[in-house]
């Protein structure tokens, strides 16, 4: 008889926010061919060559303002969130990141010893992005083959139009709608418009066809753009918005090529212009906060906001570990051992 466990996996962070630890994540992230997506002797010139001789220092200091006691706020709501979904259902559940600690290859390796050969693996992605859902599913296939041929997985799809996730992002973000506010910004992780052209694979749609995100197309189960433009949409027709009243913006960005726009740095600046200086912003993108929403939207996107006549900015937090979104992650699990991969949806 198979024996089942759930592996959640997130991004990572580094150990400390030291330089020499920051160097060293740094370095996997970015050397990681679906995140700079280039050949590798340029990948490798870029990394070594600018990249690490600058950035870490600079992201150290960041990482700084926003560590706790504790460690990572990303892998200390990461492990709340796996013991949470542990307490709900009858299987194991692990936690692995991407990049940094816990290794994908450890914990996978500690799953084989326990004799665990039947996983639901479980990416905290809601949307597609080869340098995100894809790199982490690639990594955990490939480490796995080096364990156990007998290791089967069951994938969750990016969940960004499921209702239960809709649901669980209105019902953690209700309590700021319900103040007054003049506008809610969707700030989005950004992509760089190349990424999206990869990824379809008929070459004629995605950010060449006009409204590409806006015309049905099989290219859009792979197209980051029209997944986040699909979960914004929803939220606003759950929340009830005033179509007036929200925008979507990319944040966090690399030189060198066109990322999706607008920018959400620019709009801190151009919202006040507009008459609109008290800001609500959310990050349905990232399930746990980290680096890009608590400092890069926390405090320096107040401070850009506040500078440019804004008068208040919050922040919505991240699904972190409120209890609709463990539901969410809970009942996804609870199929999967009830009715397997055959009749859900969500899983391949």
């Amino acid at each position: 008889m198979a024996k089942q466990a759930v592996l959640l996996v997130n991004l990572g962070s580094p150990e400390s926010p030291a330089v020499p630890d920051v160097r060293r994540y740094l370095r996997e992230f970015l050397g990681d061919e679906r995140v700079l997506d280039m050949p590798a002797p340029l990948r490798w010139l870029l990394l070594e060559g600018i990249i690490l001789r600058t950035r870490p220092k600079r992201s150290a200091h960041a990482y700084a303002k926003i560590w706790t006691p504790e460690g990572s706020p990303l892998v200390v709501t990461s492990r709340q969130v796996r013991e949470k979904i542990a307490a709900a259902v009858p299987v194991p559940v692990a936690l692995a990141m991407r990049y940094g600690q816990p290794a994908i290859a450890t914990v996978l390796a500690r799953l084989v010893a326990e004799g665990v050969d039947d996983v639901l693996l479980f990416p905290q992605y809601p949307h597609y992005a080869m340098s995100s859902w894809e790199t982490v599913v690639a990594k955990v296939l490939a480490e796995a083959k080096k364990l156990s041929s007998t290791l089967r997985f069951t994938i969750v799809q990016p969940f960004y139009a499921e209702a239960g996730y809709i649901d669980a992002l209105v019902a953690s973000a209700r309590p700021y709608l319900e103040k007054p506010y003049d506008h809610l910004l969707f700030s989005y992780h950004g992509l760089p418009v190349s990424h999206l052209r990869k990824a379809d694979s008929s070459r004629i749609h995605c950010m060449r066809a006009a409204d590409c995100c806006e015309t049905c197309s099989p290219a859009q189960a792979t197209c980051y753009r029209a997944q986040v433009f699909h979960t914004t949409r929803a939220f606003a027709a759950r929340a009830g918005l005033d179509p007036a009243r929200w925008s979507v913006s990319f944040q966090s960005r690399l030189a060198g090529e066109p990322w999706l726009e607008p920018y959400t740095d620019r709009e801190f600046e151009r919202l006040p212009r507009a008459g609109k200086k008290n800001l609500l912003v959310i990050t349905p993108a990232f399930t746990a906060d980290c680096l890009e929403t608590l400092e890069e939207i926390r405090i320096a996107g107040r401070e850009t906001f506040l500078a440019a006549g804004g008068e208040t900015f919050t922040h919505i937090p991240c699904l972190n570990n409120h209890p609709a979104f463990i539901d969410f992650l809970a009942r996804h699990v609870q199929t999967w051992l009830e009715t397997g991969r055959q009749r859900h949806p969500l899983l391949v």
